[in-house]
């Protein structure tokens, strides 16, 4: 997906959401994310922004969705008469009927992303109370009922999930709908919903899904965003406008491109992972909320500094991580599905299966999602021993490195061995390296510091 930087615009300035080259430009831009991460075809799915004079903006019925030009977009008006000679979306009654439902919502994504369709098709609902980051994006998530395709009825039944409070909706037999206030965020509910959808076929295929001991829907516990647990131990974010430092300049680049790497490798989605690099001291830099990590800049990177006292609690893990082991200059918190299949199921990971998996990440031991609450020591006893990567149940995977490419690295061995673990129980006996040739590599690679 092209950056504000590359069209020369920001998708965050609301302002700007009433300037018709602006929608059509990003909408456009949207659409062929969309459509390059397999999330529809190139006749399917739709999209729409409305504007404060209540215009809606959709994409035109038989175009291709993989190559959608900004004029393509059409305006159609409160009235419903439209210009021009393409024809907007045959869903045009279903984003009109949400928009009359949910005012506070200004865009609408339907898309066929492949396991949002299958869960469509059975007649199932993602659970995003499995993991905290899906649910606090997504909400829970609405099911509609089978109507035809453009039809009022269709409308109808999406509009009353939405109506009801939901983001996102099932629609049965079809696909999926999500909405939000801004393209950024309808998209990241989107991405959000598939990635819980594929994240609990994979944890089928392993073992029962378990509920988050301390899961609340109200911020408390550990979901408060009030740290910490005493005073001079919490970070203070600080995003307004500073003069960084040539040495941040070009940490905050490296930051930006390891994000979209990270993105592009199905390792994070919309506003799903946390990538920190050490700056000075125990001060680090760290990319901030509610930012598409596709679409990241180097304005969307902050400063974390000890000594303040609200902040997120993975925000938090990560400078009081710096704070402890000086060796760590890069920390990387992300929800893979396949990683996460794990950490819902509460199985241990096997890193014992391919040399790299061994050598790279040791062992990844699984902690209870309480324990990223301030104050617990859990996470950092594990990490002192020796292990540079663990699973935080029913929330995230936890990587470290000397380096941002170290940190990556290991969280890309640690995906790719949970695929390869979950996908190699449909073939067979998963079959670990003997403790004579663990022993092997740790003499060779280990003790030569590799």
């Amino acid at each position: 997906m092209e950056t504000s930087g590359d069209n020369g615009m920001d998708f965050r300035h609301p302002e700007l959401w009433d300037e018709p080259d602006y929608i059509r430009k990003e909408m456009a831009h949207t659409m062929s994310h969309i459509y390059s991460h397999g999330m529809t075809t190139t006749s399917g799915g739709n999209m729409s922004v409305t504007d404060s004079l209540g215009n809606i903006w959709i994409t035109p019925s038989g175009t291709d969705k993989g190559s959608l030009k900004p004029e393509e977009v059409v305006c159609v008006t409160p009235g419903g008469t439209f210009e021009g000679p393409l024809k907007p979306s045959m869903e045009y009654p279903l984003h009109r009927a949400v928009y009359d439902a949910r005012p506070d919502i200004r865009v609408l994504i339907h898309a066929h992303p492949p396991m949002l369709t299958s869960f469509s098709i059975v007649h199932r609902i993602p659970d995003t109370s499995l993991l905290r980051g899906w649910h606090e994006i997504c909400g829970t998530a609405g099911y509609a009922g089978y109507a035809l395709p453009g039809s009022d009825a269709m409308a109808d039944n999406v509009a009353s999930e939405f109506s009801r409070g939901c983001n996102v909706v099932i629609m049965e037999n079809h696909a999926a709908v999500a909405g939000g206030k801004d393209l950024a965020e309808a998209l990241a509910r989107l991405e959000a919903l598939e990635y819980c959808a594929t994240t609990i076929h994979a944890a089928g295929l392993i073992g029962e899904v378990l509920k988050p001991e301390n899961f609340r829907g109200d911020n408390s516990e550990f979901m408060s965003d009030t740290c910490p647990p005493e005073p001079g131990r919490g970070l203070r974010y600080v995003s307004e406008e500073r003069v960084m430092t040539p040495g941040d300049e070009l940490l905050a680049e490296d930051i930006c491109r390891m994000a979209t790497r990270a993105c592009n490798r199905g390792l994070m989605y919309g506003f799903s992972g946390t990538i920190s690099a050490r700056s000075t001291g125990d001060n680090c830099l760290l990319v901030g909320e509610r930012v598409l990590r596709c679409n990241i800049g180097k304005e969307d990177i902050v400063t974390a500094r000890s000594g303040g006292e609200r902040c997120s609690p993975l925000a938090w893990l990560h400078a009081e991580i710096y704070k402890r082991f000086p060796a760590v200059n890069a920390v990387i918190t992300a929800q893979p599905p396949y990683l996460m299949a794990f950490a819902v199921t509460g199985k241990d990971i096997n890193v014992r299966t391919i040399p790299e998996s061994w050598l790279l990440l040791k062992e990844m031991p699984l902690v209870e999602v309480r324990m990223l609450s301030p104050g617990r020591e859990e996470i950092f006893e594990k990490l002192s021993t020796g292990s540079p990567a663990l699973l935080i149940a029913n929330d995230s995977v936890l990587v470290t490195g000397d380096s941002l490419l170290q940190a990556f690295d290991r969280l890309e061995v640690a995906e790719m061995t949970a695929m390869s673990l979950i996908l190699g129980k449909s073939l067979g006996s998963v079959n670990s390296i003997s403790d004579n040739n663990i022993a092997e590599m740790g003499r060779v690679f280990v003790s030569k510091g590799d």
